[in-house]
């Protein structure tokens, strides 16, 4: 039945999400092959459904059935699950919708279009230079037009038909605001990934029944423990994950004056470690590894009650976890657990395990398994930060989708300082991590010298193409080769290895070396040829690896 109130309350607000959060899985591949370079696995869509999939368990979780609860919990889920530059984006507009809606048990129209308007706020504050013709412009240009149509009796429903409107027409606008789009022929992704969830609010609202069984099911990651690798015989080693949503209570304790930083100094002094304590309005989400969970627990309790809590054995998942490896043929010291606290430390990604072992060779603590196709999201970064263990943390993202989560979960981190270098290539973070260096002992002489060490590289990329269009000026067919380096097509051929000789020789005059990350399809005879081109040049010293990486099936780092 279609609702005709002009109230929205919590259990309409989560009825919406949910509509919203269906509605956007449904059209996921849709959002994807909106991408202007038209790569295999484009993954806009991908990344703003799993940034809603995290707001939607929180959501579920959340005890208090008002308005601002509910909109709080959804806004820290989204936090966390955050990936991607969409994925952020549209973290940071509910995040700044939940806090116009903080202290509200239900809203009129009125008020709810105030706090869209300090969504997108918020949502443009999160991008340094903000680009029209995205996400931030439908965001933006929706709100702004539909503030003056809210009137007394207007109904819920009839105000995200028009908002969907408004929408919809910035989406098709946004191709005169971005000369790219308009290049490749397309729409901007991550707006249409926004217009498709307020499309789920609409059906939501008018009563359309929506199927939730794809979207559980692509929600379901537990997995069953085999509890006998703890037994009677076995020992604590690892001591418990402990997480839990503390809402703060004002009959316990002054929550305007409440220190985050005194109850990490609490939970560090009785032991524990991996510790994560931040503040969303009156929730304080904990994490942290500790032989006696009901320490933290009994000391939390103290300023209020918990909305969730989960403790889990260690020693349990540890074992879990080298038995999997052990299958699969990996070296048991290829797991990494909580290490020694140190002075300094690096965080960097790379996708294809010849790179991940590569960068780890080189010298990074801990490598985060991600690149095109699957971001890392803001609390995958939080989860290296810990298992990294160091004062300062050097952060090195290598894909220019990837740096927004990173700054996410700096913001959200507080037992370390971080610093993003902006490494927006595979190539850049290769040539930071070779010169790492931290001799200097300053923190912000290291990140420096990381930031500059990176700038004498290029990386050039060759994936094969999934749809036909026009980019740089390049004609592109469906299945043809493509060479490009960040965001600039240069060539498009239909041999993956004459693209990739193109690119070698356009490069070679200036570079002495090049790097060739082979991926995961390239045959010897590739390789052989690859070497003899390169040779008959004689310009550059080739290095060779076996990135094994998916999408792409060259990266070609110039120094």
């Amino acid at each position: 039945m279609k609702y005709n109130g002009n109230v929205i309350d919590g259990e309409l607000f989560e009825k919406m999400v949910m509509g919203g959060a269906v509605n956007l899985h449904d059209h996921v591949k849709t959002v994807n092959d909106l991408n202007v370079f038209p790569i295999p696995d484009g993954d806009t869509g991908e990344n703003m459904f799993l940034t809603m999939r995290g707001g939607v368990e929180g959501l579920k979780k959340a005890q208090d059935q008002s308005l601002t609860e509910k909109a709080s919990a959804l806004a820290n889920g989204m936090l966390m699950g955050a990936r991607g530059n969409s994925g952020v984006i549209l973290s940071q507009l509910f995040y700044g919708l939940s806090e116009g809606l903080k202290g509200h048990e239900r809203v009129d129209l009125k008020e709810f279009g105030q706090a869209l308007a300090n969504g997108v706020k918020c949502a443009y504050g999160a991008v340094a230079v903000p680009v029209e013709g995205t996400i931030l412009t439908v965001a933006r240009e929706s709100a702004e037009n539909t503030a003056d149509k809210i009137t007394d009796d207007i109904s819920v429903y009839e105000f995200f038909k028009l908002f969907l409107k408004e929408m919809k027409d910035s989406l098709e606008r946004t191709p005169e605001l971005l000369a790219v789009l308009k290049e490749a022929g397309v729409i901007d992704s991550g707006g249409a990934g926004l217009v498709y969830i307020i499309e789920g609010f609409c059906k939501a609202l008018s009563g359309e029944e929506l199927s939730l069984d794809g979207f559980e099911a692509q929600g379901k990651t537990t997995t069953d423990l085999d509890f006998s690798k703890f037994t009677e015989d076995s020992v604590m080693e690892y001591g418990y994950c402990t997480e839990m949503l503390l809402q703060l209570q004002r009959s316990k304790t002054n929550i305007d004056e409440f220190s985050v930083e005194e109850l990490i100094k609490y939970l560090e002094s009785v032991g524990g470690d991996s510790i994560v304590a931040f503040r969303t309005g009156t929730v304080i989400k904990i994490h942290v590894h500790t032989m006696t969970p009901y320490k933290v627990l009994e000391y939390c309790q103290r300023f209020g009650e918990y909305l969730t809590v989960k403790i889990e054995n260690m020693t349990l998942q540890h074992n879990e976890t080298v038995d999997k490896k052990e299958n699969k043929g990996e070296k048991k010291d290829t797991i990494s657990f909580k290490k020694p606290r140190k002075k300094f430390a690096t965080v960097t990604t790379a996708m294809g395990q010849g790179l991940i072992d590569l960068f780890e060779e080189m010298g990074a603590d801990v490598v985060v398994n991600g690149g095109q196709t699957n971001n890392p999201s803001a609390e995958d970064f939080l989860k290296a930060f810990e298992e990294a263990n160091a004062e300062n943390i050097f952060v090195l993202p290598n894909n220019s989708n990837i740096i927004l989560s990173a700054k996410q979960a700096k913001e959200l981190y507080k037992d370390a300082n971080i610093y993003i270098i902006e490494s927006k290539s595979i190539g850049q973070g290769y040539s930071a991590i070779s010169e790492l260096d931290y001799s200097p002992e300053d923190p912000e002489i290291i990140a420096q010298n990381l930031a500059e060490s990176m700038q004498n590289s290029t990386t050039a990329m060759v994936a094969r193409s999934i749809r036909k269009t026009v980019a740089n000026g390049v004609s592109i067919e469906e299945n043809d080769y493509m060479g490009f380096t960040g965001k600039t097509m240069l060539y498009s051929t239909k041999s993956k290895l004459e693209t990739t000789k193109k690119l070698i020789e356009k490069f070679s005059g200036e570079n002495e070396f090049l790097i060739m990350v082979y991926g995961k399809s390239t045959t010897d005879e590739d390789k052989a040829e690859i070497q003899e081109f390169v040779e008959s040049l004689g310009t550059m010293e080739l290095y060779e690896v076996d990135g094994m990486q998916e999408v792409y099936d060259f990266i070609l780092i110039f120094e």
